[in-house]
């Protein structure tokens, strides 16, 4: 069965409260009885006391069968208690009352401790009493020698009347505490399920669809920052859609250009009135590039899915970095002159090999130095520069193109992301890339300025090679 958080909040205040009320009347219960038991303790050994000093002042010299012979009531003049008198053995000799037969021997732990030369005291209960009775002995003393013991006996029905009427008005108290507390408890559930149901509410809304509704902060807490954490996640899912629609259709685009291209020059060639050899030339070129163009389109995409599926996998391998540099370099010679860009390569000549996948890395500079060369004008400069950076192998490429606005670059790594300057196909060259540095275990950054240029600079660890 399923249990609401307020049943299980109000449930946990209850049994805390519950348990708290119940520790604390027994130790209110408890310090109240030990205070009247105190009380009646101290009266019957005040009294006690008296008796056994006056007696040792007045009656030392007589005999103590003596004294209960003709002043008895020496003993029980200051005092309303039952009084008994018993000897050395703990026989009874006298008892106020005669509930006790004369001679009886009485062995509780307040008659062995007067015996001792100490007060002692001892609740029980007793056969001629229905409730229990509170005893106090003390030695008789005569000359440094005990010759007996005093015994004041007080029943406590009174006393337990009196805490039984106190622990009636405790638990009542306690019960009312318990009461309010539940009602409190419920009102606090409350101000914590309330916004909680209207979080909710607002996400069941979002899952639904419905991107643009945006959830109420109340209180700057823990619902408050769930609040603003929903609110945030609705406005990137808006993002994330619109980049989504917007790759679709810039792709659609993309693929329909070229494919466009390539039908209408299909017709073409197919027709029987096509003479002009080098019309067909013209023709078969522009299809071939036009389906390298698609093919990388195509290439693109499929890593993108690799990449967000967790299908990609790494070939690493020590690598002479120095030789993928040189490699791409000569690659991209012919494009430089053919723009009339000034390109430089430079790098350390003791580059430590790395371990790492070489096409994964060389995918990665050449979209980079694409990027480069299609951002920057004729006239312009791209520069390429490899060294040693610590622990790491640090590779910048830098031009002085049009830039990145200031806006567009915290996202620029992002899926699908295309900025205002953005030639992308798809809008997703930089992010394949980033996720392949990563994948390295290294990371790229991207420093630009409006129409000063670009730098992005890549950092891969060295490891894995022996001696490194």
């Amino acid at each position: 069965m399923k249990t609401s958080i307020k049943k299980r909040l109000v449930g946990n205040f209850m049994l805390v409260i519950i348990m708290s009320v119940l520790i604390l009347e027994v130790f209110l219960i408890n310090a109240v009885k030990k205070y009247y038991y105190k009380s009646v303790e101290e009266i019957l050994s005040n009294q006690i006391i008296l008796s056994t000093d006056f007696y040792s002042r007045y009656f030392s010299s007589n005999r103590l069968e003596d004294i209960i012979i003709d002043d008895i009531d020496v003993f029980w003049r200051q005092t309303k208690a039952q009084v008994q008198i018993l000897d050395l053995k703990g026989r009874v000799l006298m008892d106020s009352i005669g509930a006790s037969n004369s001679f009886s021997t009485v062995n509780t732990s307040d008659v062995i401790n007067a015996l001792d030369g100490n007060r002692g005291t001892w609740i029980g209960n007793v056969e001629y009493d229905t409730s229990a009775v509170m005893a106090v002995s003390y030695p008789l003393v005569v000359e440094g020698k005990t010759i007996g013991v005093l015994r004041f006996i007080s029943s406590l029905r009174n006393t337990n009347r009196i805490i039984r009427n106190i622990a009636k008005v405790l638990l009542i108290v306690g019960l009312m505490v318990i009461i309010i507390s539940g009602v409190l408890s419920i009102f606090l559930a409350n101000t914590i399920i309330q916004p909680l149901r209207e979080v909710t509410t607002v996400a069941e809304k979002m899952a639904a669809g419905q991107l643009k509704i945006r959830s109420r902060k109340r209180f700057d807490d823990e619902l408050g920052k769930l609040s603003d954490t929903l609110n945030y996640m609705a406005e990137e899912l808006i993002k994330k859609e619109e980049l989504k629609t917007d790759f679709i259709s810039s792709v659609s685009h993309e693929l329909r250009t070229p494919l466009t291209s390539i039908k209408g020059w299909a017709i073409t060639l197919k027709s029987d009135k096509l003479k002009d050899e080098q019309l067909l030339k013209d023709g078969l070129d522009i299809i071939e590039k036009e389906s390298d163009r698609l093919s990388n389109m195509v290439e693109e995409l499929l890593d993108f899915s690799r990449f967000v599926s967790g299908r990609i996998t790494l070939e690493k391998e020590e690598i002479d970095i120095k030789d993928s540099i040189e490699q791409i370099g000569k690659q991209f010679q012919f494009r430089a002159e053919e723009k009339n860009i000034q390109y430089d390569i430079y790098y350390d000549s003791n580059l430590p090999h790395i371990t790492a996948d070489e096409n994964r890395i060389k995918q990665v500079l050449i979209n980079l130095l694409d990027n480069a060369f299609k951002f920057t004008p004729n006239g312009g400069k791209v520069t390429l520069l490899a060294k040693k950076n610590g622990k790491n192998i640090s590779i910048e490429i830098e031009d002085n193109g049009c830039g990145i606005y200031e806006e567009d670059l915290p996202y620029i790594k992002e899926k699908f992301y295309k900025g205002k300057n953005s030639k992308s196909n798809s809008g997703l060259g930089l992010s394949i890339c980033d996720e392949i540095i990563k994948l390295h275990e290294g990371s790229m950054e991207i420093k630009s300025r409006l129409n000063q240029g670009t730098k992005v600079i890549v950092s891969i660890p060295i490891k894995g090679v022996e001696g490194q």
